[in-house]
């Protein structure tokens, strides 16, 4: 029998976070790098109002290794780095359960997912209030394993789009982060066209494993997306 996982939810500011470790100690650690990570980003926008703004790729900066991240995967996807911040956040907490031996490290940060884990895992997709949201997902089987999410309708994140949900899956969350905003920002207008224009810039982007997109009720997908499952309400 697997060992029971710890979960808890933990709040900065604005940034909801869910974790889960099979490590006690691996709950604290992520909730002490999403602090240090977010405190770090928010000082280097204090000195570089571009950064937070922009809707554009920009200049990479050394440091912190936040805004680095975040500029390299926005410059990959060509949108803002701000796109790229909550999976990036996630994506360095995991990174940090990771040293401390954690063997499942899981952080969804608004709705962004980072994840490696020795056991399968399903993600819920949500929509707002479509019939299918939350009712179906992915089961996650390899790691490591970024996921995220755009939507046009139902997010408090900018987007160009009207997509319900412009889902991407990469190995890491900032990378998936800034890829489900450019291609959520594309899918709008007919339908057809609308997901067929999400899915040729979504697998366009280096890194990108596969795209899924949910508009006006239709589905389209493309590349390797996990299994889609059934979730219980």
């Amino acid at each position: 029998m697997q060992p029971t996982l710890f979960k808890e939810d933990y709040t900065y500011k604005n940034s909801v976070c869910h974790i889960i470790s099979d490590l006690q100690q691996g709950i604290t650690v992520a909730k002490s790098s999403i602090t240090r990570n977010y405190q770090e980003l928010e000082n280097h926008i204090h000195a570089n109002k571009l950064f937070f703004y922009t809707f554009n790729p920009i200049q990479i900066p050394h440091e912190p290794l936040v805004a680095k991240l975040m500029a390299e995967a926005a410059q990959k996807a060509n949108v803002g780095p701000m796109a790229a911040v909550a999976g990036v956040i996630a994506d360095l907490a995991v990174a940090d359960m990771q040293k401390i031996g954690c063997k499942v490290a899981v952080v969804e940060n608004g709705g962004e997912i980072s994840a490696i884990s020795d056991r399968p895992i399903d993600v819920a997709l949500a929509a707002g209030n479509e019939p299918l949201s939350k009712r179906f997902g992915f089961r996650l089987n390899e790691f490591p394993i970024g996921v995220a999410t755009s939507s046009g309708r139902f997010s408090h994140a900018f987007s160009f789009g009207d997509a319900e949900a412009a889902t991407v899956f990469c190995k890491d969350a900032g990378l998936a982060d800034a890829a489900a905003s450019a291609v959520g920002n594309v899918v709008k207008g007919a339908v057809e066209t609308g997901i067929e224009a999400g899915i040729e810039l979504g697998l366009n982007i280096p890194e990108v494993l596969g795209v899924f997109i949910l508009y006006q009720g239709k589905v389209g997908t493309a590349g390797k997306i996990p299994q889609i499952v059934k979730i219980k309400p």
